[in-house]
């Protein structure tokens, strides 16, 4: 290893790459250019001796030699990251740009108050929100944290903490019901108008409860597709099909009697809520204090994180 010059230089062009398996990705995280990067890790490379990333044309991956450096430089990194948070003054308060991604309705109704709560109390702490159904790259798309809806998929690269539960409810408006008849079995949604959200897989599955507690999944037929909860309230209500929802989305509505519960012996599946945010980045104080700020909105009174 050549031992002068900045011990430190590079490294964190070198976890941005690594992560994202981009230079481009990695350079607009940093807010440099590609070839930037690429010349930090080069010299990163020269000066410790080894190759650390193997480059194409289309991808950068990982050197069995860079695995271990990533690794190392990870460690190191989570250190200094607990030290410095350790030493932000009691009297902080949260400054800078956050950049947060929520789903679509749920976002609205019971996050964004939140949000907006903490703009108007903190004047240098400065918002970028943004809404979506789909499933995000954190890193590539620049996202400090994100609230996601359902199971998580297995991603090393990220940090999540659950912040509750939605419970689900299968439904149609009153009209719907009168001209095509209730639901008898579940196996009756493979026949039926089904309104979904935004189609994650070809094959469409609604989660049920079964008596003896197990959850399994009802393959439906999938007529209307929408990419925002409140356009499927709206088609639910209008009797364009039946829906699975939420209860916090549609539980005034089955209170007023314009939508009706479906195959009620079978409720009661849930999904998780999670928020999420990138493991390799460092956890800034503005981003605990969001991250904080949504645990104890999960425990408020009618949060709709249901616990």
């Amino acid at each position: 290893m050549q031992g002068t010059g900045d011990r430190f230089d590079g490294i964190e062009a070198f976890l941005a790459a690594a992560h994202a398996a981009s230079f481009t990705v990695a350079a607009r995280a940093m807010g440099l250019t590609p070839s930037g990067v690429a010349k930090s890790v080069t010299r990163l490379e020269a000066r410790v001796g080894m190759k650390l990333l193997h480059r194409t044309t289309r991808r950068i991956t990982l050197t069995p030699e860079g695995e271990a450096y990533l690794a190392a430089c990870s460690r190191a990194i989570n250190e200094l990251d607990t030290a410095e948070t350790d030493l932000v003054p009691k009297d902080w308060v949260p400054q800078g740009r956050v950049h947060v991604g929520l789903p679509g309705a749920f976002g609205r109704r019971h996050v964004l108050s939140g949000l907006l709560d903490m703009a108007a109390r903190f004047d240098k702490l400065d918002l970028t929100v943004s809404f979506t159904e789909r499933t995000v790259d954190l890193v590539q798309e620049g996202h400090d944290l994100s609230v996601r809806i359902g199971e998580l998929g297995d991603d090393a690269n990220l940090v999540a903490r659950r912040l509750g539960t939605q419970r689900l409810i299968i439904c149609a408006s009153p009209a719907y019901i009168e001209r095509h008849g209730a639901v008898d079995v579940p196996e009756e949604l493979r026949e039926r108008d089904c309104i979904i959200g935004s189609r994650r897989q070809q094959k469409q599955t609604w989660l049920l409860r079964t008596a003896d507690k197990r959850l399994i999944y009802q393959e439906i037929r999938a007529r209307h597709e929408f990419s925002d909860g409140e356009a499927m309230l709206a088609a639910g209500r209008a009797g364009c099909g039946i829906m699975q929802m939420p209860t916090w989305l549609v539980g005034d509505d089955i209170s007023r009697g314009t939508l009706v519960p479906l195959l009620e012996q079978f409720a009661g599946g849930e999904m998780p809520i999670h928020v999420v945010w990138p493991k390799s980045h460092y956890l800034q104080p503005k981003v605990r204090a969001v991250i904080d700020m949504l645990q104890a909105l999960a425990a408020s009174k009618d949060s709709g994180f249901v616990p």
